[in-house]
């Protein structure tokens, strides 16, 4: 299901602009290290690339569940060829991106695993936002990931108050 929502979401974005950008480009590179749930570094060509994951954002170092959402995405992702397609990039120079292993949408994979929370802030892509609201929804309501604790704090909310 969640390939279905990718494919329709890469042809919607080949055609428009998000967050006011045209989207840059797209191509392939193997994961060399992820960083965290929600950035990575990509090999491209002879070129080290960081990426952060579009519309998404997972616990951060020292937050409940940083250890299980880093985990979760060096088991989908290291060493593998991924398809990245930029959105933007952020006030860091990391490329913003939607990534791709196989059909399968990364970025909606961390948050049905319940490994991430829809960044609701920054996500505005349509319709792959409102997937990945619904993603979220059954991922709280089988308790998956972040969503087996009480209270879980999102990481913009556990950043502000450090």
């Amino acid at each position: 299901m969640i390939r279905k929502y990718a494919l329709l979401l890469c042809g919607a974005l080949a055609l428009g602009t998000v967050q006011g950008e045209a989207v840059a480009e797209v191509w392939e590179g193997v994961v060399t290290r992820v960083l965290d749930g929600d950035s990575l570094r990509i090999k491209r060509q002879n070129q080290l690339v960081t990426i952060r994951l579009y519309g998404i954002d997972s616990p951060e170092y020292g937050q409940a569940c940083w250890r299980e959402a880093r985990d979760g995405a060096r088991e989908l992702l290291l060493g593998k060829q991924v398809r990245v397609e930029s959105m933007a990039l952020d006030q860091y120079g990391r490329t913003v991106a939607l990534v791709d292993f196989r059909g399968q949408l990364v970025n909606a994979e961390m948050v049905g695993r319940g490994l991430a929370w829809v960044y609701r802030r920054y996500c505005t892509a349509q319709p792959l936002c409102n997937r990945l609201d619904a993603l979220e929804e059954v991922a709280k309501a089988s308790r998956r990931g972040i969503w087996r604790e009480q209270r879980p704090t999102p990481p913009w909310q556990w950043r502000h108050g450090r």
